[in-house]
């Protein structure tokens, strides 16, 4: 098995590439690394310290979206994750980048964050903070992803992409910090969100994420 991920399972961008490799059927091997506290040679992998990061054979490689591009690029036999045309590629990295850098800042380190890795750490909830994300600064963002999905299944060419999971590798965040879409105002993305988390490759990371939160709320 060459193919060796190195990341924290709840961290929604290991998770990303943990749905990609999934969907594609690549193998893999997980390796846990905190983003916290990390092995002095973990940074010969991803200089800055982030997760995830990525081992193949002699390549190694950090940054969810790098990571998935270059898998993209490579496996050009499987089910492309990234649109089958130009405009339906630049369509999947816009909606990949703007839940990376809009979306994650709110619901990860915003609502997941505070609700509950702080005070798994001992740390107090910034309930302040949680409280504007969800009320001030994330519904702009789901009602221009409300509009740009429509009734559609998928957000890019009526089949699933990296587009969809990587935004509701976000909104799992944001679950797991106790906080849903609401389906009266966001129906088509709640609808999408239900319809991505019943997939088999979601499914199969849930169970274990789940562990770790009752661990962390001290319930295991």
């Amino acid at each position: 098995m060459s193919l060796t991920l190195y990341g924290a399972p709840l961290s929604p961008f290991v998770r990303k590439v943990r749905l990609y490799l999934l969907e594609k059927g690549l193998e893999y091997q997980l390796e846990v690394v905190s983003p916290f506290s990390q092995p002095a040679w973990f940074r010969e992998i991803s200089p800055l310290g982030r997760i995830p990061a990525l081992r193949d054979g002699d390549l190694t490689l950090a940054d969810s979206s790098v990571i998935c591009q270059y898998l993209e690029e490579k496996h050009t036999e499987l089910t492309p994750l990234y649109g089958r045309t130009a405009e339906e590629r630049a369509r999947v990295r816009w909606l990949e980048k703007y839940a990376d850098y809009e979306v994650a800042p709110l619901t990860t380190f915003g609502v997941f964050r505070n609700r509950t890795l702080k005070p798994s750490m001992g740390q107090a909830c910034d309930e302040a903070t949680v409280q504007a994300a969800l009320v001030d600064r994330l519904p702009p963002h789901f009602d221009y992803l409300e509009r740009t999905l429509g009734d559609a299944e998928y957000f890019v060419g009526g089949q699933p992409s990296l587009a969809d999971f990587s935004l509701v590798t976000q909104l799992i965040n944001m679950e797991h910090g106790r906080e849903r879409l609401d389906p009266q105002r966001w129906p088509n993305l709640a609808a999408h969100y239900e319809r991505i988390c019943a997939r088999e490759s979601v499914q199969s990371v849930l169970p274990g994420e789940q562990k770790i939160l009752a661990k962390l709320a001290g319930r295991a």
